[in-house]
């Protein structure tokens, strides 16, 4: 199936490794045009050259810290700039630390808060001019399934990523009458760096080994396994292409099963 993302323009968000490496990868593949955001130069060039030589799409290169007051104006900015103008903005950053509620400060809650939610607003907040202005805009957030099933030791994501997931229905309502849609996608577990940083303080507070952590946790999937990132990414460019042109304000679960609710 064609998704019709041939010669769009997208900024993606967190895209040095990972999910958002993996989204801007298959948003490549498509035909996009596609700017790579990081705080890392030197992982984010090395992004870049990859998906250059794997796609022969263009890709450009922006470094910018978006839990930063300044950063998600500035990158927006060079990417409309970069690009010649933006069709498609996808969301992400680094989850913030684990913890139990006990264990975290007000400092603690003030940075996730920045991270997720703050970084989110500014990013869309920037893009608005340039998407009215796009016949087939759409923003994509990368979540988690944390906002439906709260997940163990993850107090911060599960309440933060809860208020983006709010920010983009509210916005599917507010702004679909001037043709821009707006979706949250939703990982569970999916074998990345995050995740095995995230097995490794498991194993620490259970006194076991990562390897046992990941086996009980890829058993909650019916498939006995985790996802890849490349199946999460087949799911969020569909999201983001004129493919999925009349779905907007979902939150769409990639997740292998893990969510056990019915809704």
């Amino acid at each position: 199936m064609d998704f019709g993302l041939a010669g769009a323009r997208a900024l993606v968000c967190g895209a040095s490794r990972g999910l958002g490496y993996a989204t801007a990868n298959a948003l490549a593949a498509e035909g996009a045009i596609v700017s790579l955001n990081g705080r890392n130069v030197e992982s984010l060039e090395q992004a870049a050259r990859r998906l250059r030589s794997s796609t022969r799409a263009k890709v450009v290169a922006l470094a910018a810290d978006v839990a930063t007051p300044e950063g998600p104006g500035s990158l927006v900015a060079r990417a409309i700039a970069e690009m010649g103008g933006l069709d498609v903005l996808v969301t992400n950053s680094a989850g913030p630390p684990p913890g139990r509620f006990d264990e975290l400060n007000d400092a603690a809650w003030e940075a996730a808060f920045e991270l997720l939610v703050m970084s989110c607003v500014r990013l869309v907040r920037a893009a608005l001019p340039a998407l009215r202005a796009s016949p087939r805009a759409v923003v994509l957030a990368i979540g988690s399934y944390a906002i439906k099933q709260p997940l163990p030791n993850l107090v911060l994501s599960n309440s933060l990523r809860a208020a983006v997931a709010g920010l983009m229905k509210s916005l599917a309502l507010e702004l679909g009458g001037q043709g821009i849609r707006f979706n949250c996608i939703l990982p569970a577990w999916t074998d990345t760096e995050r995740v095995r940083q995230l097995m490794q303080d498991r194993a620490q507070r259970a006194g076991s080994t990562v390897e046992e952590e990941t086996r009980k946790q890829a058993n909650e999937s019916p498939f006995g396994r985790m996802g890849q990132p490349e199946e999460f990414a087949r799911a969020a460019a569909f999201l983001c292409s004129p493919a999925a042109s009349y779905i907007t304000g979902v939150m769409l679960t990639v997740d292998g099963g893990m969510y056990k609710g019915l809704f």
